[in-house]
């Protein structure tokens, strides 16, 4: 307040320069005051002289909190280039932040431990103040649009699905991402439970096979540019164009289809003639079940019984057949 009033008083019966000059000055003045404010993004201000070698003679393996398996990743490789062990690197504390009080061998009694970076839940730092020390070397083309993201906008940081001091980051292994993104993502892991769905149980395909979880261009987070192109990948054979095609499949796979699983064949919303009938009327048209009674010649007809729409409209998603255009050849 004080800087305002003199300021104040300084502009009286000035040019319009010169008020616009001091108003300036009183702006860049309080960006400094506001910048002095800020916590700092470390615990402590000084790095320890001895570098990792401090931080193993705690953390070993036999340790609360073993890291030696940093080792044995790319982060702890003094070949990677740019990584936190390189030549010009500063080891741990390249992503702990400077540590040197934290390092303290003896602490009188009482004394705490001086806090520093770890990467937890409550930390000296915000997630974000995190993400960006994670940015810093990964900026690569699947992180480059972080900002912004689904993810990063509901305050996830990178340690909350990746683990670093380890050999092998669970995942980025297929066969456990289903378990990883799970934990959050609770109703997508129980549907893949489902008498029918795709093999993420078995290893075979992963979360990251749909969608990319650094960014994307749809809130669904998908690697392609809508449902049905990400579905196209591997189901290219419905990609068309058809001759004939049904509104249904060329506007969403979602309309009919559970992506993550479903108790119901081909993944389905709902079973045969149901599902179909939230569009197509059955009046007039043999769309219900009928018993071995009502076949001619009292002859079983697997086109009869159980009568499913697809027994006769096989070519539910496209034809490309001149007479197909009721999709039955």
């Amino acid at each position: 307040m004080k800087i305002i009033a003199a300021l104040v008083t300084a502009s009286i019966n000035k040019p319009v320069s010169t008020t616009i000059g001091l108003l300036i000055l009183f702006m860049l003045s309080a960006m400094t005051v506001v910048a002095e404010q800020l916590p700092p993004p470390s615990a402590t201000t000084e790095y320890s002289k001895e570098g990792a070698d401090t931080c193993l003679q705690c953390h070993d393996q036999d340790s609360k909190f073993p890291v030696l398996a940093i080792f044995n990743s790319p982060h702890g490789n003094k070949n990677t280039k740019h990584g936190p062990f390189s030549s010009a690197g500063l080891q741990c504390e390249t992503c702990h932040g400077a540590a040197a009080a934290h390092t303290v061998k003896r602490l009188r009694k009482g004394q705490v431990r001086a806090a520093m970076i770890s990467f937890k839940t409550k930390d000296v730092i915000s997630n974000d103040e995190k993400n960006q020390l994670c940015l810093a070397c990964h900026q690569a083309t699947t992180t480059r649009h972080w900002l912004g993201s689904v993810h990063q906008s509901n305050d996830l940081a990178c340690t909350d699905c990746h683990q670093i001091h380890i050999s092998d980051d669970p995942i980025l292994n297929k066969a456990q991402q289903l378990e990883q993104c799970g934990q959050c993502h609770t109703k997508e892991k129980v549907a893949n439970h489902s008498v029918f769905s795709h093999p993420l149980t078995s290893g075979q395909m992963g979360c990251t096979d749909c969608h990319s979880p650094h960014d994307a261009n749809n809130n669904q987070l998908l690697v392609s540019d809508s449902v049905n192109e990400t579905c196209y990948q591997c189901h290219a054979e419905k990609r068309g164009p058809f001759l004939w095609e049904h509104e249904p499949v060329t506007d969403n796979c979602l309309n009919c289809h559970r992506p993550h699983g479903s108790n119901q064949a081909a993944l389905l919303t709902q079973r045969a003639p149901y599902l179909c009938q939230n569009c197509h009327n059955s009046d007039g048209h043999p769309s219900f079940s009928y018993g071995s009674d009502d076949a001619q010649g009292q002859q079983a007809s697997a086109f009869l019984l159980g009568r499913s729409c697809a027994n006769c409209h096989a070519k539910i998603h496209g034809s490309n057949h001149p007479s197909g255009y009721k999709f039955q050849r």
